[in-house]
């Protein structure tokens, strides 16, 4: 298993339905194809693929961030010194 820390606030609970959703409505647009055909085609019912991802993107945009978790590493130890800087002169208090 990895050492990430994974954020379970709303934003990024809903964030992480995305995939799933996508995958189901793809799914459901081949199966009406398959049973109903002519109208319902793929073809005709693709811009749902389009509004579920709106969708879910405006859901996301909207919930609350309470107990968001922004570091991707997990919190260091007390008493241990604070990561560096990997790439130098990219710090927060660089100005250009």
């Amino acid at each position: 298993m990895s050492d990430r820390v994974r954020c379970n606030c709303p934003r990024c609970t809903i964030r992480g339905l995305l995939g799933p959703a996508v995958i189901i409505t793809i799914g459901v647009l081949f199966l009406l194809d398959q049973t109903r055909g002519g109208y319902l085609a793929f073809r005709n019912t693709f811009p749902m693929i389009l509004i579920v991802i709106g969708l879910i993107s405006l859901a996301s945009a909207l919930a609350p961030m309470e107990g968001h978790i922004s570091d991707s590493l997990p919190p260091s130890p007390p008493g241990t010194a604070a990561p560096q800087n990997p790439l130098p002169g990219q710090g927060p208090g660089q100005v250009r």
